[in-house]
């Protein structure tokens, strides 16, 4: 199996159009060639290639930023002697300035699969952009970890954000090259796009066993954290803890004053046909920093890994609103969703941004309200989006 920047690295005709050209890079720690060797060495040892510039998206070219709105300040890269901008500080948008510096960007980025992860936002602003500035953009293409499955409703117009770039579900089962692809119809752009594809990719996820996993973003790190994570990206909405500050970030959920025990049993009543494909199992945990730093909370870890992992089966995103769901049960006046600034914005609740309009919470709220309810809103989302990727996958 080759990955995009496998293949351009390998191959000199491939890229040979890049030749004369200034070339810049987008990408982070996980933007690594087969050898783990990084994309920005392994281009700039290319005696065809002239790297003008790099930039970082959230989380930094380096990723050394561990949590959300933390941002990286641009700098000069101490190897190679070039400016990396920062996607993800005083701009998340890339300035004239900064595009001026190239004439090709390579787009190295490894995704997670859901709408929320901002890199897919990245993506977007930079093909905008070399849209305006008449920039032809690469694509270099890596797996979705979390393959083909799709869930969720879909970012309503008027709710895009930095955590959603456009009316795709929660998990949209669509690579970089992929929705990149998606991006330059449906926006719709007059851009250079070129996609590297990959080689050896049906569809089904990451290749375990054949290519090692780099955390792509401090808090992802591993295939488990992928396959939950459009479910327990919501936990950023609430007071919820999400593993933030302990080993298994983002795999689990919990705080001081609930009871694991009743809500795993009470999810398990209102809607088993939602749990499958995972193991729920109930862990207590401290975590060092983020939401209830030093306080033991209690609560559920999602085992979403073999053998107890069956991918056509597995729905994080039902999954976590049950929990919510049943947590309102339990306990009506618990003070779930956090008010608070979330990427940047402070008008409207988290929750709502990060599921792309209200369904979800006010489904939650709703004591009445029943899991086939939400069901009602999401099953034909998702079959709309079926639908209309077809037209831009690459890999079958």
């Amino acid at each position: 199996m080759n990955f995009g920047i496998d293949r351009l690295v390998a191959d000199r005709a491939l890229r040979a159009p890049l030749a004369g050209k200034r070339v810049a890079l987008l990408a982070h720690p996980a933007s690594v060639t087969r050898e783990l060797r990084h994309s920005l060495d392994a281009l700039a040892a290319l005696p065809d290639i002239k790297l003008s510039t790099a930039f970082g998206p959230q989380h930094g070219l380096r990723g050394d930023k561990q949590d959300n709105m933390v941002e990286s300040a641009d700098f000069t890269d101490p190897v190679h002697g070039i400016p990396v901008f920062s996607l993800y500080g005083t701009v998340r948008r890339p300035t004239a300035a900064m595009m001026a510096s190239f004439d090709v960007l390579l787009v190295d980025l490894q995704d997670l699969g859901c709408r929320v992860y901002t890199f897919i936002t990245t993506l977007r602003y930079v093909l905008e952009a070399a849209a305006a500035h008449r920039k032809a953009v690469w694509v270099l293409d890596r797996p979705n970890p979390i393959g083909r499955g799709m869930e969720g409703t879909r970012l309503r117009p008027g709710w895009e954000s930095f955590v959603g770039a456009g009316p795709l579900p929660m998990r949209h089962g669509l690579t970089m090259g992929e929705l990149a692809r998606w991006f330059v119809r449906t926006l719709p752009l007059d851009v250079e796009l070129q996609v590297v594809a990959m080689e050896g990719w049906s569809g089904d996820g990451w290749p375990l066993g054949e290519r090692v996993w780099i955390n792509p973003s401090p808090n992802a790190p591993n295939v488990a954290m992928a396959r939950c994570y459009p479910g327990t990206v919501m936990l950023e909405g609430t007071t919820l803890s999400e593993g933030r500050g302990t080993t298994r970030p983002l795999e689990v959920l919990g705080a001081p004053d609930i009871d694991p025990r009743a809500l795993a049993r009470e999810m398990e009543k209102l809607a088993p046909h939602w749990l499958r494909g995972s193991v729920l199992r109930e862990c207590w945990f401290e975590p060092t920093f983020h939401k209830h730093a030093g306080k033991l909370c209690a609560g559920l870890q999602i085992h979403a890994e073999a053998p107890l992992y069956e991918a056509a089966a597995f729905r994080p995103w039902r999954v976590v609103a049950l929990a919510f769901k049943v947590l309102r049960k339990l306990k009506p006046d618990y003070a779930l969703w956090r008010d608070f600034a979330y990427e940047y914005e402070r008008d409207r609740l988290a929750i709502d941004l990060i599921n792309g309009d209200e369904v979800l919470r006010r489904w939650v709220d709703d004591a009445q309200a029943l899991p086939a309810d939400l069901d009602a809103q999401a099953l034909p989302a998702e079959a709309s989006w079926r639908a209309e990727r077809e037209a831009f996958l690459i890999y079958r």
